[in-house]
């Protein structure tokens, strides 16, 4: 494949300045960088949301193994009037829902933040 020199750079460049005129290129820039930027920025949150996920599936791995050896715990009687148990834990699969509606909700305030900006 061959590169593009000064002379094919140079006819490409005349033909647009005669398709669209010269006052409309620079607004055809404009946009096309926009547009770039919002690309970049998109990509980088997917590389981002990969990342999120590869490490909260690794979590998930790690947490769904049992331990070696199971120690069993003493069962202690609880008095009447004690507090309530704390919560069980939640699952892996309740974790998850909540990694992504938490990753939802700050994707949306960026995507608000970037509307602002622009």
């Amino acid at each position: 494949m061959s590169q593009l020199g000064v002379p094919e750079l140079l006819i490409i460049l005349l033909a647009l300045v005669l398709l669209f005129g010269a006052k409309k290129l620079p607004d055809m820039a404009r946009g096309i960088g926009r547009s770039l930027r919002i690309f970049k920025s998109e990509t980088a949150k997917l590389r981002e949301d990969d990342d999120d996920d590869d490490r909260a599936t690794h979590t998930v791995q790690t947490q769904a193994q049992p331990p070696a050896q199971p120690q069993p715990q003493p069962v202690q009687p609880q008095p009447i009037n004690a507090a309530p148990a704390p919560a069980p834990a939640l699952s892996a699969e309740e974790q998850a829902r909540r990694l992504e509606e938490e990753a939802a909700r700050l994707r949306a305030s960026a995507a608000a933040q970037a509307d602002k900006r622009v």
